[in-house]
């Protein structure tokens, strides 16, 4: 079931500026009424100023966008095992995607809800439909992050209206307007993060001291200060979030000083996997870190098979199909190729990829998300590839079942673009990866992957091939494509050592969210500790 709450703006239609107070705005003071006990429970007053009892209630307000969306309903299904009552709170498009996932959550008693927000395109000067990130232009996001801002309202009202009423808010971090929500409702707000702590200490240490000051070029190659352990880093592969443009740097600020006010940080990772990271970064920010992932592994946890294969977007090949495909294969020989949901191989790139995957001799399948955009050429080139590979490569044009994939036996390795949500259902699945970076936080995550976990094999992309300041046509060649997989999926004592590495950390992860692993205790101190006390 989902609920719906309409807002309205009244008025002429605007275009929302650059530098205006809900883009670069200061967080508010927290209101009174709410304090933290002294075991770190948040603690509600009536007006007799008597403690009142309520169940722990998570108000979630995840970034639209699929890879950050994903893993925040799936932080919240978790917390729902443990008693707690969660509340998700999206635009139309955003909730369509989940709401088959948490009805199933719903239908087996979890006390979750999902909420829906539409946004005032006319007033935001938005298109008719654009409420997430997948399609709003890129010349209106600013006027989308405005509108999504708008409905820090509209969610308050709600929240007042339907009961219990909520203990704790846990934002995206890019979300800085949801200091004012948490201030409105006097409850604590925690930074939600779909990505590791390695990555985030990295950028946060870059910052901190400095490291770019006095590098003029985007390229250079910069020491991360304040690491045991030398990694190097340029400004264009880790710029800091929406550092990359001077027109963002009033956003960039905003969510910096949101982010070092809030009252703790849920982080999809867990601490077995890189705890000199998650201590550094806690310690760093001086304040409290939750690690509670793989998230993805409540799915496996419930035995949700269907639930499984409708994460997300919609598949564009039936779940059944596909099994019937991999069983059909020996063990470890597939090699799973996708770049997420917003990274894509342009047309030139494709026919490489292609020819690259081909040419291993390796059983594929391939995720072409944005095939429909290519021209008419490298549609025909991609048809004859097809053909040539019948049987032994399978492409799907669209989405696809990716968390179901990575399960299955017949799955040996993963080319990932280096998305968090990917590289960790790697990670839970027990895969070696292939990494080729596409932008921002990718670049560090590959350096997890290969230099920190040592299970991955890079194919040697140095500079972001999205959101570049300047066009350039970056294309790895076939036979480097050819070269990763063979390296990833071959059979000597280097790729062998990847494997087990990989195997033994997906160990480590399943036991991170088993009955007293580091996981699983950290969901249920969130629950008690955000627990109104009695």
């Amino acid at each position: 079931m989902s609920h719906t709450a309409t807002t309205r703006t009244h008025g002429s239609q605007r275009t929302l500026k650059p530098h205006s107070p809900i883009l670069s705005g200061r967080p508010p003071q927290r209101s009174p009424g709410l304090s933290m006990g002294s075991q770190g429970q948040a603690t509600t007053t009536d007006t007799g100023g008597r403690t009142k009892a309520a169940t722990a209630h998570f108000v979630f307000v995840p970034l639209m966008a699929q890879g950050h969306l994903i893993p925040a309903v799936d932080t919240a299904l978790l917390l729902a095992t443990h008693g707690a009552v969660c509340t998700i709170a999206g635009t139309p498009a955003t909730a369509a995607r989940v709401r088959p996932t948490v009805d199933s959550a719903r239908l087996t008693g979890l006390q979750v809800r999902l909420v829906e927000f539409p946004l005032d395109y006319a007033e935001a000067g938005l298109p008719e439909g654009a409420d997430n990130m997948d399609n709003v232009p890129p010349e209106c996001m600013k006027n989308y992050f405005e509108a999504v801002a708008l409905l820090s309202g509209p969610i308050e009202r709600y929240l007042r209206a339907n009961g219990p009423y909520p203990t704790c808010v846990v934002s995206d971090f890019i979300h800085p307007w949801t200091t004012v929500l948490a201030a409105n409702l006097g409850v604590p707000r925690l930074s939600f993060f779909s990505m590791c702590a390695f990555c985030l200490l990295c950028q946060h240490n870059v910052e901190r001291f400095g490291a770019y000051d006095g590098v003029s070029d985007d390229n250079e190659p910069v020491v991360v200060p304040g690491l045991e352990k030398r990694f190097v880093v340029t400004r264009a592969q880790a710029p800091g979030f929406f550092r990359e443009s001077a027109a963002w740097k009033d956003f960039a600020d905003y969510i910096e000083r949101a982010r070092a006010e809030a009252d703790g940080v849920v982080m999809n990772t867990f601490e077995e996997m890189e705890p000199e990271y998650v201590a550094g970064y806690a310690a760093a920010r001086k304040m409290k870190v939750w690690t509670v992932g793989p998230v993805s592994l409540y799915h496996h946890r419930c035995g949700a098979g269907t639930t499984l294969a409708a994460r997300g977007n919609a598949a564009t090949i039936d779940a059944d199909e596909c099994l019937r495909w991999l069983d059909g294969k020996e063990p470890g020989s597939v090699v799973y190729v996708s770049f997420g949901s917003i990274a894509r191989a342009e047309g030139k790139q494709a026919v490489e990829l292609g020819l690259g995957l081909e040419a291993s001799e390796h059983p594929f399948i391939w995720v072409l998300r944005n095939a429909h955009e290519y021209d008419e050429a490298t549609r025909a080139s991609l048809d004859e590839l097809e053909a040539r590979v019948a049987g032994r490569g399978l492409l799907v044009r669209g989405w696809a079942p990716q968390v179901m994939i990575l399960s299955h036996a017949a799955v040996g390795g993963f080319v990932t673009h280096c998305g968090w949500n990917s590289t960790m259902e790697a990670v839970a699945a027990g895969l070696p990866v292939v990494t080729w970076p596409h932008f921002t936080d990718q670049f560090l995550n590959e350096k997890m992957a290969v230099e920190v976990l040592g299970i991955g094999v890079s194919v040697g992309v140095t500079e972001p091939l999205m959101y570049r300041a300047a066009e350039k046509e970056i294309v790895v060649g076939r036979s480097v494509v050819e070269d990763a997989v063979r390296s990833l999926m071959g059979g000597g004592e280097e790729a062998e050592e990847r494997r087990r590495r990989a195997r033994a950390l997906a160990v480590k992860a399943r036991a991170a969210m088993q009955e007293s692993g580091s996981s699983h205790r950290n969901l249920v101190d969130l629950v008690d500790r955000f627990k109104a006390a009695s």
